[in-house]
């Protein structure tokens, strides 16, 4: 990997580090600490906000009738999801340990905290947690495509990709015929970056 690609994804890191700050920050702008991975809000705020609740028949008066009629095809879409997430987890435990590939760790991808918020009605909540899940599921099953590419096709593409998942830093150039022979092996153990918040592999 050439300097200046070393210099970009060091301040991208870096980047990254200065947003967790700042949304860390939030917890005291808004008045909520986590304490074993759930939320608490200071008692005042949390009766002020639960003052802003929109009435579930209020919420369902104001809803458009095409948002209504499409509510059926959006939970449909939660048993492909679950089939996906069984299979993807079970792939995972099977392969990963026979591939020496660290196991992506679940729960730092599923994250269900919006039923903490008063100021939700039920319907919120439950759509909200659907969101989180599906959206935690997308990245979850990335990661362990990822780690899984890296194993058997570590190579760039031709083109730019819409999006870059976490491990394509470490692939190899396309068309670099040389450096696949030379080092692929080498890219397919290069794991050693996950730490234990990254990998469950115990």
């Amino acid at each position: 990997m050439n300097n200046r690609l070393q210099e970009l994804l060091t301040t991208i890191k870096q980047l990254e580090e200065e947003l967790l700050f700042e949304l860390q920050k939030k917890e005291q702008e808004y008045f909520y600490d986590i304490h074993n991975k759930k939320v608490r809000f200071q008692r005042e705020v949390k009766e002020r906000n639960r003052r802003l609740v929109k009435a579930i028949h209020r919420y369902l008066g104001e809803a458009s009738l095409l948002n209504i009629l499409t509510v059926p095809v959006i939970w449909s879409c939660l048993f492909p999801a679950l089939f996906m997430d069984f299979v993807v987890s079970f792939y995972q435990l099977i392969c990963f340990p026979v591939y020496s590939i660290p196991r992506v760790k679940r729960s730092e991808y599923f994250i269900v905290d919006r039923q903490y918020l008063s100021y939700l009605n039920l319907i919120e909540k439950v759509n909200c947690c659907y969101c989180g899940y599906f959206t935690g599921l997308m990245g979850y099953v990335g990661e362990i495509a990822a780690r899984t590419e890296q194993y058997w096709c570590p190579i760039k593409h031709a083109r730019r990709t819409g999006s870059r998942h976490s491990r394509y830093e470490k692939f190899l150039d396309y068309g670099d015929a040389k450096g696949f022979r030379e080092r692929s092996s080498a890219i397919r153990r290069a794991f050693d970056d996950l730490d234990s918040s990254q990998s469950d592999e115990k």
